[in-house]
């Protein structure tokens, strides 16, 4: 958003209510208006977010908090059915859409739900520009602490079958924005990595425990066990409704300690790091250093696991 502005485009912010402090609201965000307002019912996007008013672009960054079945197809689907009547009103020429890598092999319900918006969207008839990245630097912090406090570094096998290409939200956030002036990135789907080679967890514990001082010790999870976790919550699930949101939440878990988050090789079936477009300057291993040398670490809120 705060790229955007820097850009001289005139930004109007729709989030839901309570996610930013209601003065800052008044303040404007970055420079940005904010409107209130819920994106999954269509008449508050209309009446709250978009007031009749035209617009050039929409950009959506929308996605469910934990993946699960419903939240899944409620904003991941849905909420973007409704963004995308809502530009068609509104005038909109170009719709932006954050997605993600990981859609390139689905088989989660929030990864069946982002894929079928895509192609709503590609058939819509509006210029689009549907961006799937790599890891968050967010996403793959979770485990400072544990690293500060003299913890083992947690890693599913021995931690070298998956690889990523990490990516900044500065980063991101610029080549989000790039896509509304640039025509290459227009009417395309865009995988995209950050910069520097595929990174393993077992790649990024060592680094962590060489910035703290701290000498490497892993607790090495198998997979199997994510297996029958997720087995004996879908087992449970056929008696108790509520645990059937639990395994999905698993199978999240199983999918992320096998898959890498690189762009998939079609012809070979393997991940590419080669194939993975970079972009961007910010490096994980620069970020971790900052975490450590200012002793923070990272809300991640929903998305925390260890």
């Amino acid at each position: 958003m705060c790229v955007l502005v820097a850009r001289c485009h005139d930004v109007v912010c729709f989030v839901r209510p309570g996610s930013i402090d209601a003065s800052a609201a008044e303040r404007g965000l970055d420079g940005a208006a904010v409107r209130f307002g819920k994106a999954t019912d269509p008449g508050s996007l209309m009446r709250d977010g978009f007031r009749g008013e035209r617009f050039d672009a929409v950009v959506s960054c929308m996605a469910s908090r934990t993946g699960a079945l419903k939240d899944a197809w409620a904003v991941d689907y849905e909420a973007h059915i409704n963004a995308l009547e809502a530009a068609k009103a509104a005038g909109v020429a170009h719709f932006v859409l954050l997605s993600a890598m990981c859609v390139q092999k689905p088989h989660l319900a929030f990864q069946h739900a982002k894929l079928a918006f895509e192609q709503k969207l590609t058939a819509s008839g509006l210029t689009y520009s549907i961006v799937r990245p790599t890891a968050f630097f967010k996403s793959l912090s979770g485990q400072v602490e544990r690293v500060r406090s003299g913890k083992r570094y947690v890693v599913f096998g021995d931690g070298r079958q998956t690889a990523c290409k990490p990516i900044s939200d500065r980063d991101l956030a610029r080549y989000i924005a790039d896509c509304l002036d640039d025509p290459a990135t227009q009417n395309r789907i865009l995988p995209i990595g950050g910069p520097g080679p595929a990174i393993t967890p077992r790649e990024q514990g060592e680094r962590l425990f060489a910035l703290t001082g701290r000498a490497p010790r892993f607790a090495e999870i198998p997979v199997a066990l994510l297996d029958g976790i997720g087995w004996g919550l879908a087992a449970l699930g056929v008696l108790i409704p509520r645990m059937k949101e639990k395994a999905e939440l698993a199978r999240i878990g199983r999918y992320y300690a096998t898959e890498s988050m690189l762009v998939l090789d079609q012809e070979t079936g393997r991940y590419s790091a080669d194939k993975t477009p970079s972009t961007g300057s910010d490096t994980l291993f620069d970020f971790y250093a900052q975490l450590v040398a200012e002793d923070t670490s990272v809300d991640r809120g929903a998305h925390k696991v260890f």
